[in-house]
């Protein structure tokens, strides 16, 4: 089976095309704006008859788009997550239309969540920050795309090269710096806002699954752990995990959107039901991987 997974090199992209590599009978082709990539296809700006020509010479079975952006200016977050779902749609349309897509979208289209309630796919959508809408906006180009796809509406995913841009590749870095210093001192925003943490690894997982399903898949799937984590455990669970002795201190501000949305918990039934999947790494196991992943030559030696 021949795989074309875009964003390859990126965090979610590469633990994907790395799980999918381990699996027997499949070939997985690289597409991205990476000099690596084996096709080079960059969503934000492709015009949908030049991918279509990248998407044939592929001639991909199946396709996993794990591109997209976080964060940055309001403009180059929409051409990569709103239009790219949607030249992509286009392309695959002309050039592959037999080929299952499967699309990684995001929790944060959900926007803010009543606590102590599991958001269920079919439940309304109200993102309250840019990322969260343009999110939206490519997993209704997918949706309506008459393509045999499913969206992976992935929660907030913890594991090994954990970007920077978010909160727990973000802590990791700092305590990294701090070393074992018990003088040191971290300082972040509020962490009283509840997530549902899922391991990167786990997400590959289910998007290998959703490629092998046998039948027709829902159009949405939530993929998360199912439960929901306070925020203020994750980072001292990781300041644990790293041996951190320092001290750590909430100043009460932090970033506007997560102050919107103090609750997220996702209801993964669908996914169990739909493909045999439920989450396998605990918290502390995803944790242990982003710390283990972001050790120097020297490795975790204290200073």
């Amino acid at each position: 089976m021949r795989i074309l997974v875009l964003g390859f090199t990126g965090y979610l992209g590469g633990h994907v095309a790395g799980h999918l590599r381990t699996l027997t009978g499949v070939r997985v082709l690289g597409g991205g704006r990476s000099p690596a990539a084996e096709f080079g296809i960059d969503l934000a700006t492709a015009r949908a008859d030049d991918l279509a020509r990248a998407v044939a010479d592929a001639a991909p079975d199946a396709v996993i788009n794990c591109a997209g952006m976080t964060g940055g200016d309001a403009v180059t977050i929409a051409e990569v997550n709103s239009r790219g779902p949607a030249v992509l749609c286009a392309a695959l349309r002309k050039a592959a239309p037999t080929a299952r897509l499967i699309h990684l979208g995001s929790a944060a289209e959900y926007g803010p969540g009543v606590p102590d309630v599991q958001v269920t796919e079919s439940a309304a959508t109200r993102p309250v920050a840019v990322y969260g809408a343009t999110k939206l906006a490519g997993t209704v180009a997918v949706t309506t795309s008459g393509l045999d796809a499913v969206v992976l509406r992935v929660g907030n995913p913890v594991g090994a090269g954990a970007p920077a841009a978010g909160l727990p590749g973000r802590v990791a870095g700092l305590l990294r710096e701090a070393g074992r210093d018990p003088g040191a001192v971290i300082r972040l925003g509020d962490l009283s806002a509840y997530r549902d943490f899922v391991d990167a690894r786990d997400v590959a997982r289910a998007a290998a699954l959703a490629v092998s399903a046998p039948r027709t898949l829902p159009s949405i799937l939530n993929i998360g752990a199912g439960q929901a984590t306070p925020v203020r455990e994750l980072v001292h669970t990781l300041a644990r995990v790293s041996g951190f002795r320092g001290r750590i201190e909430e100043n009460g501000g932090g970033s506007a959107r997560s102050g919107e949305v103090s609750w997220q918990c996702s209801d993964i039934t669908a996914a169990e039901e739909s493909l045999g999947w439920r989450p396998s790494y605990p918290l502390d196991d995803s944790l242990t991987a982003l710390w283990t992943a972001t050790a120097g030559p020297e490795g975790d030696r204290a200073p």
